[in-house]
């Protein structure tokens, strides 16, 4: 437990602030102190935060309905289902409460597919580094011991390759009767922001369709416009079968989806899935403002132009640096690898007003709101740089 925390179970490496509000990209704890917002609460707050049209239709919502039960039909579910399938070009959506719930939805879909088809002990492949989240099943598709340690026996069915290695995707197609599905994120978040090639998707898009399997791309965090397209596969120009979303498709507000194709559409009836908080009215209004708001800013090419900027504004801030290892990554998900763990610049930044998170124990992740300009990337750069810098020029700790 901490000091100011005493009856919160002890979960979470807090740092010591607390936030108040928010204005754009600007927040504010409960001492005055204000911060760049470089993190948007992990992806999520893509339009920032208090944004001028998201607010007032989600005041609107909560005085009118903010839940009800998936016993009764709800509209709000079929608009933001039909936008999310016209963006996608795939066919039908579940609903949910986040990314952990769409990935375990779409595990329980893929395990279905391989029972309907008489297979007994489906497998799933599933990738080095990845992460898909903290339940049992999703933990165990988890590419992560560190996060594994302390929770076997995990759940069995999953077969782990490396990414961007189809030699390794093939060999198991050769060997293995019992795979129906491979999983992975287009461009994997926690494990170090380690994207998926395009010519790699597309290779393993053809490789299911020969086999018969199903391609489950996560796009929880590298979806809803964060890359700069609606969808980070699009890059690619491929469709999968199964899309779990979650993090920015709410801009705040718990939304979680499995966004389906045609060979999974039909694999879930009544009865086999289920929630209760998942696509309320009020989580459904905020999915939909968020997409509309999205296409009337012209934030995928906000995403994408500013994402650019803040990349070569980092790269050249970092050049020559030996330290820095690598900038890598998409539009506004973009990872600064160093060749050593830098879990204390969270709170280095912190206290120079930049909020931002380490992953990976040596990646420094930016995935500010979607609203970011090209000022405030400069911002990030110039509150930055000096910090990474000033951490390396630091003697290494003895081993």
């Amino acid at each position: 437990m901490t000091a100011s925390m005493p009856h919160v179970m002890n979960t979470y490496g807090r740092l010591p602030i607390a936030l108040s509000h928010g204005q754009g990209c600007r927040v504010w704890d409960t001492n005055g102190k204000r911060y760049l917002d470089g993190l948007g609460g992990i992806a999520v707050n893509t339009l920032g935060h208090a944004h001028p049209k998201l607010v007032p239709a989600l005041q609107e919502q909560v005085a009118r309905l903010i839940h009800c039960s998936n016993y009764y039909e709800n509209p709000l579910q079929e608009r933001l289902a039909a936008k999310l399938c016209e963006l996608s070009g795939l066919e039908a959506v579940f609903f949910c409460n986040s990314g952990l719930e769409a990935n375990e939805g779409a595990l329980k879909i893929a395990r279905k597919f391989g029972h309907d088809r008489g297979i007994a002990r489906p497998e799933v492949i599933v990738f080095e580094k990845a992460f898909h989240g903290r339940s049992i099943a999703t933990l165990s598709a988890t590419g992560n011991p560190k996060v594994q340690a302390g929770f076997e026996p995990l759940v069995e069915g999953f077969v782990r390759v490396p990414l961007n290695d189809i030699a390794s995707v093939q060999a198991i197609a050769d060997t293995n009767p019992n795979v129906v599905a491979v999983f992975l994120e287009t461009i994997q978040g926690e494990g170090g922001i380690n994207p998926a090639r395009w010519d790699y998707l597309r290779a393993l898009r053809a490789l299911c369709d020969e086999r018969g399997w199903l391609l489950m791309l996560d796009e929880v965090q590298c979806g809803i416009g964060r890359t700069g397209k609606w969808f980070a596969h699009q890059w690619a120009g491929i469709e999968p079968d199964v899309m779990p979303l979650a993090k920015g498709l709410g801009s705040g507000v718990p939304v979680g989806a499995i966004v389906v194709g045609e060979k999974a559409k039909n694999v879930l009836g009544p009865g086999n899935h289920g929630t209760t908080f998942g696509g309320n009215p009020l989580a459904m209004r905020a999915g939909i403002e968020t997409l509309e708001i999205m296409q009337a800013d012209g934030l995928l090419d906000n995403a994408a132009r500013v994402g650019a900027h803040l990349k070569a504004a980092l790269e050249q801030a970092f050049a020559g640096e030996s330290g820095v290892k690598e900038v890598r990554g998409a539009g506004l998900m973009l990872g600064i690898e160093l060749d050593r763990p830098c879990g204390v610049l969270l709170g280095r930044a912190m206290e120079a007003g930049l909020l931002l998170s380490v992953t990976a124990d040596s990646v420094i992740r930016l995935v500010p709101p979607l609203i970011l300009t090209t000022a405030e990337a400069d911002e990030i750069v110039a509150l930055l740089a000096p910090l990474v810098k000033a951490f390396l020029a630091e003697p290494l700790p003895a081993p």
